[in-house]
C-alpha cells in the first residue's frame, strides 16, 4: 500500500475525520458519539489490520488506536501506517507501561492518551495531532520519566550531548514535564509558534523524531 494520507492541518479543526481503532464494540460506540458531539466525524475499524486497510476508504485527518488488539497489534499498525501514510497516529490506551510508550513513540505514534482521560483532552490530542503536534498525556510523561530516572543516567556508551542553548534547555525541560506547546509559551512569555520552531530545532539536534524521544534524552542526560 502507498496511500498519502490527507496532510496535516489542511482540513478545518472542526471538521476533523477520525478513523478510531479499538477491538471492544461497546468502547468504540460510546466514544464516537461522544467525539461526534465534539463535532469529528468519525469511522471505525476493530483492530490494527483493519485500520491499515480502512485508512485508504476512510481518509481519515488522525487515527486514534488502542495499543494491545488481535490480529494485529496498535503499535504494529501505526509502524505500517507511518510508513506508508502521512497519517497522524493518536495511541488510546489503558496501558502506561513504559514500555508500550516508548515502542508506540518509535512506531511513529504522534500522541499517547489514556482512555480514561476527560473527554476534551481526548479531543486536544486529535486537534493536535492534526495540526502537527505531538501530545503525550502528562500522567504517561511522569510515570515514563520516573522510571528512567529510577533506572539512572545514560550509559557511558552513549554519544556526547548535544549543544542547546539557553531557550533551547528551557523547552527541553518544560518537554520533560509534559507541557504542550501552549503552556511553554504561557511559562516562557513567546508565542507557541516560536516554541513549534524551537521544538523542531531540539529535535534535530538530539537526533530523535518526538517529544517523549526528547523527554527520554532530558532525563538520562539530567537535564530534567
Amino acid at each position: 500500500m502507498s496511500t498519502r494520507g490527507r496532510p496535516s492541518g489542511a482540513r478545518p479543526q472542526d471538521d476533523l475525520r477520525v478513523l478510531l481503532v479499538d477491538d471492544h464494540a461497546f468502547f468504540r460506540s460510546g466514544l464516537r458519539s461522544m467525539l461526534v458531539a465534539e463535532g469529528l466525524a468519525v469511522t471505525e475499524a476493530a483492530n490494527g489490520a483493519a485500520a491499515v486497510a480502512s485508512v485508504a476508504a476512510a481518509t481519515p485527518d488522525v487515527v486514534l488506536m488502542d495499543v494491545h488488539m488481535p490480529q494485529m497489534s496498535g503499535i504494529e499498525a501505526t509502524r505500517l501506517l507511518t510508513a506508508t501514510t502521512a497519517v497522524p497516529v493518536v495511541m488510546l490506551t489503558v496501558s502506561t507501561d513504559d514500555r508500550d510508550v516508548l515502542e508506540a513513540v518509535r512506531a511513529g505514534a504522534r500522541g499517547y492518551v489514556l482512555k480514561d482521560a476527560p473527554l476534551d483532552e481526548i479531543v486536544a490530542s486529535v486537534r493536535a495531532a492534526a495540526g502537527g503536534d505531538g501530545w503525550v498525556a502528562p500522567g504517561v510523561t511522569r510515570a515514563l520519566l520516573a522510571h528512567l530516572r529510577d533506572a539512572g543516567r545514560a550509559p557511558p556508551d552513549e554519544p556526547p550531548a548535544a549543544v542547546l542553548t539557553d531557550r533551547e534547555r528551557d523547552v527541553l525541560r518544560l518537554i520533560a514535564a509534559g507541557k504542550d506547546n501552549a503552556a511553554i509559551g504561557r511559562e516562557l512569555y513567546i508565542s507557541a509558534g516560536t516554541v513549534r520552531k524551537c521544538v523542531s530545532r531540539i529535535l534535530a539536534k538530539l537526533e530523535v523524531q518526538n517529544r517523549v524521544e526528547a523527554a527520554v534524552y532530558a532525563v538520562r542526560r539530567g537535564l530534567a
